[in-house]
């Protein structure tokens, strides 16, 4: 497993310097590759081992999905955060649910937990690429960018916890049917509850004078949540813990960019982007190691290539259409729309869940081979949906990024000898900081 990861890595990297790509590509098809080469083989304690990394890496992507958020953008332009973050999704993820109970012969809620999962915007493939464009200037003026960063993290968001609320009624045991049902929404609001009260703890524990604030307040928000994540997933509230963890980001942020800090580059969400990594080969390369080629049905990875490719064109209109009223012009809206089509983290993350529930004696009341069947299938999907549409999706951003969206009348900053540009937060040579922060307010 530890030459998996490595492997991985260096392939990744170096996938990523040949063609610009993202390097999780060749991640997952390093993974695929060692399974089908048999050169990696995961006995049942190994695999239990796999899945714990993986939710380890899922607390890194939504802890920087809720670091993100800009508590500024999200009230000046909540109506179209909340229109690109939700509708689109919600759009994508009912037409794979009812393309797939026709073309994949799926049960209606395994075919809404295939939807919940896949109509997820992938952060590991947008954020970079965005992060490139706004450098040269384009779409800055309007601040498409970041509008688009925000609304990822919801996207992100939703579709994790409605995955998990899903997964859990689905292998739910015991327990009368009225509660199950009611346990979907409660979950959400003791999600968000202990996750706001978590997240706000950080602005005065540790003191923000304190030698050691950043990596106290990164091990607080990381700790808390791992133990949100998997006691949430002990308990049987699975929908809780991703929704506490976005929360406790998101106001931990809120606070600390009030006390100097600005929002997604603050140190301690450089410590995440340094963690992230490390953990995302674990999660790419495990998750292609579940795939066994031999095993797959043809049939299967057509029709499930049929259901991606419709259900992405339908989201594209969907996007057109729901940002009628976003200030934003056809070719801005294009651009959001042709970005919303890449997946990759939330699927790699959760693709394999069911599988794993299933191999470790769950069971959601079919017949095991049946049950095991849709479980192959979806991880199958979420596996194609990565090779299809995060190349396709990072093509499409740094191809339409210039050609669609207006360039900054300034010009992007580049570092010359006597202006020393370092991180965000940090003061420069001349005398200034960067995105506008005074010496007086950096640490």
């Amino acid at each position: 497993m530890t030459l998996l990861v490595i492997a991985a890595y260096l392939l990744g990297w170096l996938f990523n310097k040949i063609t610009t790509l993202p390097a999780l590509i060749a991640m997952l098809l390093t993974g695929i590759l060692f399974q089908n080469l048999n050169l990696v083989h995961m006995t049942d304690d190994y695999r239990k081992l796999n899945q714990d990394l993986r939710k380890i890496a899922l607390v890194i992507i939504l802890m920087r999905a809720g670091l993100g958020l800009d508590e500024k953008i999200l009230k000046k332009h909540w109506n179209a955060v909340i229109q690109l973050g939700l509708l689109p999704w919600l759009t994508e993820a009912v037409a794979i649910t009812v393309i797939s109970r026709y073309i994949l012969n799926l049960p209606w809620i395994w075919g809404f937990l295939l939807g919940s999962m896949i109509a997820s915007v992938s952060p590991a493939v947008v954020v970079p690429c965005l992060f490139k464009l706004r450098e040269e200037g384009y779409g800055v003026a309007k601040g498409i960018p970041t509008l688009l960063l925000a609304s990822a993290a919801i996207d992100d968001s939703v579709s994790v916890a409605v995955f998990a609320i899903i997964l859990n009624a689905l292998f739910s045991t015991g327990g009368s049917a009225t509660f199950n049902i009611t346990k979907g929404p409660l979950s959400i609001i003791v999600g968000v509850i202990l996750g706001g009260l978590w997240g706000a703890m950080t602005s005065v524990i540790p003191e923000k004078g304190d030698l050691y604030v950043v990596p106290l307040r990164f091990l607080i928000l990381f700790l808390g949540g791992l133990f949100s994540l998997f006691l949430s997933n002990m308990i049987g509230w699975s929908g809780a813990g991703p929704l506490a963890i976005v929360t406790s980001g998101f106001i931990a942020a809120s606070y600390w960019e009030k006390q100097g800090w600005p929002i997604n580059k603050n140190p301690v969400c450089n410590v995440f982007r340094i963690l992230w990594i490390f953990f995302e080969p674990i999660l790419f390369a495990f998750t292609g190691a579940q795939i066994t080629i031999k095993d797959l049905d043809p049939d299967v990875m057509w029709k499930g290539t049929i259901v991606l490719v419709s259900c992405l064109c339908l989201r594209l209109v969907a996007t057109l259409l729901v940002s009628v009223r976003c200030g934003l012009n056809f070719k801005e809206k294009l651009f959001i729309g042709l970005a919303w089509l890449a997946k990759a983290t939330v699927q790699a993350a959760l693709g394999p869940a069911a599988l794993d529930l299933i191999k470790n004696g769950g069971t959601a009341g079919y017949p095991k081979e049946e049950e095991l069947h849709y479980a192959e299938v979806l991880l199958a999907v979420s596996v194609l949906s990565v090779v299809i549409s995060a190349p396709l999706g990072a093509i499409l951003i740094a191809l339409s990024g210039p050609k669609l969206l207006a360039p900054s009348k300034e010009q992007p900053f580049q570092a010359t000898t006597d202006n020393v540009r370092v991180e965000s937060g940090i003061p420069m040579r001349d005398g200034s900081t960067i995105d506008g922060f005074s010496n007086n307010k950096t640490l």
